[in-house]
C-alpha cells in the first residue's frame, strides 16, 4: 500500500457529494483544503471527528482552509449524517474506494487486534497549488482536529 508524503502532488479525484453533485480536487485550486477520511458515517468515532471539524470549521475557513470529509458511504447515507449532525462542509462518497486507495487511506489495518482491510482514518492538507502539506495516517477520532490545527499554526481559541 502506497502512503503519500508531504511535497507530493495530491492525486486528482472527482466524487459525488451527499446530494449527488460531483466535487473534484480541482474545484479547490487556489485554496487550501483539508481532506479528512473516515470509515463510516454515523458511527461514534466518526461522529466525534465530524462534529469536531464542524465546531472548528469557521476558524479553518477564516484561515483560508476548506474542509471535506470522504468515506465509502453512499451519498444518501452521507446526506442523513450531514443533516443529523448539522455538518456545514461537503461529505464525499467513494464507494469504489479508488480515491481512498490512491491516497493510501484504504488497505490493511489493525482493528481490535485483527488485521482487516478497510478505511484508514487519515487526514491530508493540500495547498493552493495542489501539493500535499500534510499526510497523516491512523489518526485518532478524538483530539485530532486540535492536533492538526496546532500543526498548521491555526489558533482554535
Amino acid at each position: 500500500m502506497t502512503r503519500l508524503e508531504p511535497g507530493q502532488p495530491a492525486p486528482a479525484f472527482t466524487l459525488p457529494d451527499a446530494q449527488g453533485r460531483e466535487v473534484s480536487l480541482s474545484d479547490f485550486a487556489g485554496r487550501k483544503l483539508i481532506i479528512y477520511v473516515y470509515p463510516a458515517a454515523m458511527t461514534p468515532g466518526c461522529t466525534t471527528q465530524a462534529c469536531d471539524f464542524r465546531d472548528n470549521e469557521a476558524v479553518f475557513t477564516r484561515e483560508g482552509y476548506a474542509v471535506v470529509g470522504v468515506s465509502p458511504d453512499a451519498p444518501a447515507r452521507l446526506a442523513q449524517f450531514a443533516e443529523k449532525e448539522s455538518l456545514p462542509f461537503p461529505l464525499l462518497s467513494d464507494e469504489s474506494t479508488q480515491m481512498l486507495t490512491a491516497y493510501g487511506a484504504y488497505g490493511e489495518k489493525q482493528n481490535y487486534g485483527k488485521t482487516v482491510v478497510g478505511v484508514i482514518r487519515s487526514t491530508f492538507v493540500v495547498d493552493e497549488q495542489g501539493v500535499l502539506e500534510v499526510a497523516k495516517y491512523n489518526v485518532k477520532a478524538t483530539g485530532h482536529v486540535a492536533s492538526l490545527a496546532k500543526q498548521l499554526g491555526v489558533d482554535l481559541g
